[in-house]
């Protein structure tokens, strides 16, 4: 199988800057002529660390408000070092070791051993894939992606990783997967989004870091980041992946954290229905004055989903009845509302799932 790697770079009105990324650019297009032969990849497995939106070891802290659908858990600090999180910011269970977390937390120390072992396998695993790579899926960008549009595979970068300048595509099916070794740190910049096309999944997509992650202030990441120290995630920062944090520290400011959901072929074999509901992020996002949101259901449901303020008051109600299994897209105009942090909030049986907006006149 034959695999490329398509760049571009986006205009910019500066002469200096704009004449580097335009050479980024034009020196990535030429990579259009390389071709890199790859064996079909497989998904890293997390085992019981893929119910986690977030694991960490040391601390898991939070600025409010946030939105994280997935369970939290801590090892082998204790549940006090859990701190920030309000009792409508988690849509999951809050694992500790011990009685000190916060109110409604479980203590299960065992299954947090293994859980955090689980990370290991996992990191070990990714970060030994072979063959070792070469040609176009070795440092590409020269260690920053940004504004590149990577096929699925495995890369390779001798250093850090930094996405910046413009926004990373990752395009390819369903199946695809994609596993990035890191040697070092993890830098996305404020802003920046990495869009997927093609059908592809942040289920499928594996980041190994191998210092410490740092997402940019409303950067909009996808996939799960398993990083050997800490892991940051600025003001307003999305990821559609877990937060997997192997020693150190994973921390949140006003965040969104949502657990991507495994998808199965429905029993017609007609269409691909999740498991569960799924929430999508809405598009665009930050947005003026109006917004996509789209969402699956796997099973005929009694659904609401409704937006909130960052109080958690209902300010909208947009769908509020039984709905069919399917697929579902509506538009919220929000010009008679004030600028600013907006959650929607998906309940559908007994799924919830709960996502970030950023309004901006």
């Amino acid at each position: 199988m034959k695999n490329k790697i398509i760049a571009y770079s986006k205009p910019s009105s500066q002469s200096t800057r704009s004449q580097g990324v335009w050479l980024k650019g034009v020196m990535a297009v030429l990579l259009l002529l390389s071709v890199g032969i790859a064996q079909p990849l497989q998904p890293v497995n997390l085992g019981s660390t893929a119910n986690f939106a977030i694991l960490a070891g040391s601390l898991v802290s939070n600025v409010p408000n946030s939105a994280v659908t997935g369970d939290i858990g801590l090892s082998p600090a204790a549940g006090a070092n859990i701190t920030g999180f309000g009792a409508a910011e988690v849509t999951g269970i809050v694992y500790t070791v011990d009685e000190t977390g916060p109110a409604g937390s479980v203590a299960s120390a065992s299954m947090l051993t293994t859980a955090k072992g689980d990370i290991t396998i996992a990191y070990n695993d990714a970060a030994g894939r072979t063959p070792i790579p070469v040609g176009v899926f070795l440092d590409p960008g020269a260690g920053d992606i940004g504004g590149m549009t990577l096929i699925a595979g495995l890369y390779k970068f001798t250093s850090s990783l930094a996405i910046s300048g413009s926004d990373l595509t990752l395009t390819g099916s369903d199946t695809d997967v994609w596993i990035f070794q890191i040697a070092s740190e993890m830098i996305v910049a404020n802003g920046i989004q990495v869009i997927l096309a093609g059908g592809a999944l942040p289920a499928n997509i594996f980041w190994q870091v191998g210092t410490s992650a740092t997402l940019g202030t409303t950067c909009v990441f996808q996939g799960t980041i398993l990083a050997d120290q800490s892991i940051s995630m600025n003001t307003g920062a999305t990821l559609n992946g877990r937060a997997l944090a192997r020693i150190a520290a994973v921390t949140i400011e006003g965040s969104t954290v949502t657990r991507p959901s495994l998808v199965t072929t429905s029993v017609d074999n007609d269409e691909m229905l999740p498991e569960v509901a799924v929430l999508s992020q809405n598009f665009p996002n930050p947005f003026n004055p109006s917004t996509t949101i789209k969402y699956q259901l796997p099973v005929t449901s009694q659904v609401k989903l409704a937006v909130t303020d960052m109080l958690g008051q209902e300010v909208s109600v947009l769908v509020d009845g039984v709905q069919n299994a399917g697929d579902y897209q509506l538009a919220w105009d929000a010009r008679n509302y004030a600028s600013g942090i907006y959650f929607y909030r998906l309940e559908a049986g007994s799924s919830v799932s709960v996502r970030r907006m950023l309004y901006l006149k």
